[in-house]
């Protein structure tokens, strides 16, 4: 019997050791538009390709990359539904943390908590597991972090990363641009150029979305005029 064979429970081991429905939700991830994440000494920046097969839709409704709390946000490759979930669980999570110790939550908790939720969905019955990963962003009092968080409940910290549709290049290409003292501005040209890599037709102002946390501890999403200036100065 293969491993295919496996994939009518959520909870059965295939022979190989693998979750076959953990393996179909990262291939779901694969799929996905292509998201990236640049960590620089004095911040971080997460970019993503938001473009739409259709021309009749309003892009300017579509959001990929959303705060979670004033210092810390992400954006995701795979399915936008599952997004929303998370990044509901993540706000509640962050407001819950800041009432009870009356600070910003620090980015590896949040990372950790939206882990736990993701993992606890290849375990239980009846549920089935995110078919997202998603990248999160923030600083806090130790600086600047940078965290995938993937469908089995895995998650690391990164200096830069890719996932989402040929995230192989994506990484690839990383690895040539990025070193350790790279500045913010550095990154969002960095995180612009890796897109442009392995973007498919006229990047604009309406086909990527990034979001970027300083020093100021503020994280904010850049307005299409802001992306737009970004995209003259690469060319």
């Amino acid at each position: 019997m293969g491993d295919s064979d496996y994939s009518f429970s959520l909870t059965t081991f295939a022979p190989s050791g693998k979750l076959v429905a953990v393996e179909n939700a990262l291939a779901a991830v694969g799929a996905g538009t292509l998201s990236v994440g640049v960590k620089a000494k004095n911040g971080v920046v997460i970019a993503v390709d938001k473009k739409v097969k259709d021309k009749l839709c309003d892009t300017s409704t579509i959001r990929k990359v959303e705060p979670l709390f004033t210092n810390v946000g992400c954006t995701f490759s795979g399915m936008g539904p599952d997004f929303r979930v998370l990044v509901s669980r993540g706000r509640k999570q962050a407001s819950l943390y800041h009432l009870r110790y009356e600070e910003e939550i620090p980015i590896g908790i949040i990372s950790r908590d939206c882990a736990e939720v993701m993992q606890e969905y290849t375990q239980e019955g009846g549920v089935r597991p995110f078919g997202i990963s998603l990248l999160v962003a923030g600083y806090d009092h130790e600086g600047p972090h940078l965290f995938q968080v993937d469908p089995s409940g895995a998650y690391f910290p990164w200096k830069a990363t890719a996932c989402g549709k040929n995230y192989i290049n994506a990484k690839t290409f990383l690895e040539k641009r990025y070193n350790d003292d790279m500045e913010l501005e550095d990154a969002i040209h960095t995180a612009i150029l890796t897109l442009k890599e392995s973007f498919d037709g006229v990047m604009d102002e309406e086909a990527i979305e990034i979001g970027v946390v300083g020093e100021d501890r503020k994280f904010k999403v850049l307005t299409p005029a802001e992306v737009k200036d970004y995209l003259q100065e690469v060319e």
